[in-house]
């Protein structure tokens, strides 16, 4: 049972029956996040076709998401320090159940993409709020376990919003698999409601004030070692979301010709960034959190050559070896934030986030017209010129983030799905 030591609430202890009920609702809350944020990307090529907009425009449905969910994460964290961490998931959650019922049935593109946008945001106070929530309610000991649940939630969640879409959206349409794929998430959000215990760990924080928010904001906005970290997640998110967001209208073309059905499949290649990001953290603690960036950045660069070929297997395996590597990556960098924050980690987390998605949705857009100008090979190019630019930042930023050795356990808490 969960115990209190000294006044002080311990954590839900392994065994007890709050915190089964935990673990259970935040893999839960990470599936519905997940599932609702990218269900639209399996299905890119036929909104194109259905509504007669190009790839780029066709993009927005992930792009305008992924932008409100950045914009969201800071005002949400705001919110959560005074009403608490849970009250303020479970607000997001029914928000983005309604909105993802609204846009699935609106007729018009542009309305569509505001209600994306408006979802977004909604969305934006589960990611980050999620890690801080289970810190609070479980015991130390056990946090890495819990926060790796709620990992594997992510990771179901943004395979299965994308897989789930495109078979249906072959025999339905793509309204239908998309709207299949958000009833997993409205699912999710619901069982997570019911199952998470009640907060005993919160700690109101009335002082805290939207300008010491800001200032905190600022402090890591002036730090070099934290802009070139920030800079890893703008633009390595944002090459990797392209990727993604047009290898389908790639497939779907001659000389494939494969259905949406078919080319969802390749969204099982996520599975491999679970395996990697805590290789990577491992890694770490040998060579330094530089070399493992490096490595990883390296190991993006043979992957997205690979897709070049005319072969569906050496573009699987591409595929495969540009996710892992990725994952890799993330796991580093989001994992230096938390280390070298001094003030403000909180915001200094949320604007990693902020980076993160405002990469998939400003560059994930922008591979729309690298596709529509040079098709895969303008994809391919940008991707490389983005994972290069990231690497070359590192390396200018060396002397600026001093210390690289990191805990061999690091890296697993700060991943999420693309």
């Amino acid at each position: 049972m969960s115990v209190v030591a000294r006044g002080t609430w311990a954590g839900h202890q392994p065994g007890s029956r709050e915190y089964r009920r935990l673990v259970w609702a935040l893999l839960c809350a990470g599936i519905a996040c997940f599932a609702a944020l990218y269900a639209p990307q399996g299905v890119l090529p036929l909104v194109a076709r259905s509504m007669r907009v190009s790839e780029a425009q066709s993009a927005l449905l992930v792009s305008a998401a992924t932008m409100g969910l950045a914009l969201g994460v800071l005002p949400w964290s705001w919110v959560a320090d005074r009403i608490g961490r849970l009250t303020a998931m479970r607000i997001a959650m029914v928000a983005s159940a309604v909105l993802g019922l609204a846009w699935t049935v609106c007729p018009g593109f542009e309305a569509m993409v505001v209600l994306r946008v408006l979802q977004g945001l909604a969305l934006g106070g589960i990611p980050g709020l999620a890690v801080t929530y289970l810190h609070e309610e479980v015991s130390s000991s056990q946090a890495m376990v819990a926060a790796a649940t709620y990992v594997s939630g992510t990771t179901l969640g943004g395979i299965s919003g994308r897989m789930i879409a495109g078979p249906v959206a072959e025999v339905w349409g793509w309204r239908w698999g998309v709207a299949v794929a958000w009833l997993v998430a409205a699912l999710g959000s619901v069982t997570f409601v019911v199952l998470a215990p009640p907060a005993r760990g919160f700690v109101r924080d009335r002082g805290v004030r939207a300008g010491d928010v800001l200032r905190n904001v600022g402090v890591n906005l002036r730090d070099v070692g934290m802009l070139v970290l920030y800079a890893q997640a703008f633009l390595l998110m944002g090459g990797f979301v392209a990727v993604y967001n047009y290898l389908g209208f790639r497939l779907e073309a001659e000389p494939f010709g494969l259905s949406a059905a078919v080319t969802s499949l390749l969204f099982l290649a996520y599975l491999s960034g679970t395996l990697s990001s805590r290789q990577a953290g491992r890694l770490a603690g040998r060579l330094g959190r530089r070399a493992v960036l490096m490595l990883a950045s390296g190991t993006m660069l043979a992957g997205i050559g690979l897709t070049l070929v005319d072969n569906l297997i050496a573009i699987a395996a591409g595929l495969l070896v540009v996710t892992g590597g990725f994952f890799g990556a993330h796991a580093i960098a989001s994992g230096w934030v938390g280390a070298r924050a001094e003030i403000g980690r909180a915001q200094a987390a949320s604007l990693y986030t902020l980076f993160y998605y405002l990469g998939s949705s400003v560059l994930g857009w922008v591979g729309g017209v690298f596709f529509g100008g040079w098709q895969w090979p303008g994809v391919v190019a940008l991707f490389a010129g983005l994972v290069l630019a990231a690497s070359a930042l590192v390396v200018i930023g060396a002397r600026a983030l001093r210390s690289d050795r990191a805990d061999p356990a690091e890296g697993s808490e700060g991943f999420d799905p693309a």
